[in-house]
């Protein structure tokens, strides 16, 4: 299936990237939540929580729904840029690192895309190299 600029197919080795953040160690929004729940639930009911300290706690929750929204659009907005980047590639001569750490230059003919799965990969003279091991990039003469 042609999945290149050029559009032309091909398969090789492409590691995967990621736009989302795997933090266990932090709190989502979830979590926060059933805190502020369990909280309510369970509190004293001779002396409640006071109202300003309960806004306090429901503009926290909102921050971190809204910090939340800016991750998710920043991962969009990486893989939006990566791609304009990588299709500015084609036509190109680029020097990259290849597995055994010497040095390659060729001409790019294809770049295939970001996506959420996989990171932009340029074809160089047959070899797949994913854009992150370029080291320089020439306008061919």
């Amino acid at each position: 299936m042609p999945d290149a600029v050029t559009g032309t197919g091909g398969t090789a080795y492409t590691p995967k990237a990621s736009s989302t953040i795997d933090r266990p160690d932090q709190m989502g929004k979830d979590v926060f939540m059933k805190l502020l729940v369990a909280q309510m639930r369970y509190q004293d009911p001779g002396n409640p929580v006071d109202s300003s300290q309960m806004m306090s706690q429901t503009a926290t929750f909102s921050q971190v729904e809204k910090l939340e929204q800016l991750v998710n659009q920043n991962a969009s907005m990486l893989v939006l840029q990566e791609s304009a980047t990588a299709g500015a590639l084609v036509g190109r001569t680029a020097t990259y690192t290849d597995t055994n750490g010497e040095a390659k230059t060729g001409l790019v003919t294809s770049v295939r895309l970001a996506s959420k799965d996989s990171e932009a990969v340029a074809v160089i003279g047959g070899v797949s190299v994913p854009v992150g091991r370029l080291t320089e990039i020439a306008v061919t003469k």
